[in-house]
Parts: C-alpha cells; sequence; structure tokens
C-alpha cells in the first residue's frame, strides 16, 4: 500500500527566475515594511532554500528602507521578520 501523501503526488515548484526574484523583492519590500510598522513582526511560509533567501533580501530591503535594524529568523517551515531586539525606539508588541 503506497502512502496517500506520496513524493510523487507533491506539487512541484518552479523555480524563480532572476527578473521574478527581482520583482518580488521590489514588490515585497513595502508589503514587510508596513507590517513591521503596524505589528513590529511579519511571518510567512518559507519551506525552500530559494525562498529563505528571497525573503532574507527582502528583511534587508526592508531595513534599508526604514533605516532600521531589521532580522529574519527561519527554521525551515517560517520565515520571521522584525525589528533587531536591540532596537529600543519601537515598544514590542502588546504594550
Amino acid at each position: 500500500m503506497t502512502h496517500p501523501l506520496d513524493a510523487r503526488l507533491a506539487p512541484r515548484r518552479t523555480p524563480l527566475d532572476a527578473e521574478e526574484k527581482a520583482r518580488a523583492e521590489a514588490n515585497f519590500v513595502p508589503l514587510v515594511a508596513r507590517s513591521l510598522l503596524a505589528d513590529g513582526r511579519f511571518r510567512i511560509t518559507a519551506d525552500t532554500p530559494e525562498m529563505v533567501e528571497l525573503w532574507q533580501r527582502v528583511a534587508r530591503g526592508v531595513g534599508d528602507a526604514l533605516q532600521r535594524p531589521v532580522v529574519s529568523y527561519a527554521n525551515g517551515r517560517y520565515i520571521v521578520i522584525t525589528f533587531d531586539r536591540g532596537e529600543t525606539s519601537v515598544p514590542p508588541a502588546g504594550e
């Protein structure tokens, strides 16, 4: 009996080309920046090395755009982008 989640049935992802990566980064930077300013963090699925790399570039772009330290944490399933905890001008969420 085969497993119902057979790897052969899993959807295949087509890698992004250089132009798509550049467009994605350019479009996601303002989105993530708004989210950080509103909520203090941004979390999204990043389950491939390619997506982790893309979102890390987005995090660097957000830091440059906001001129504030931004960090990203990836665990193989998600990536979280947030302000560096050493940055004291933004109170933690909930305060």
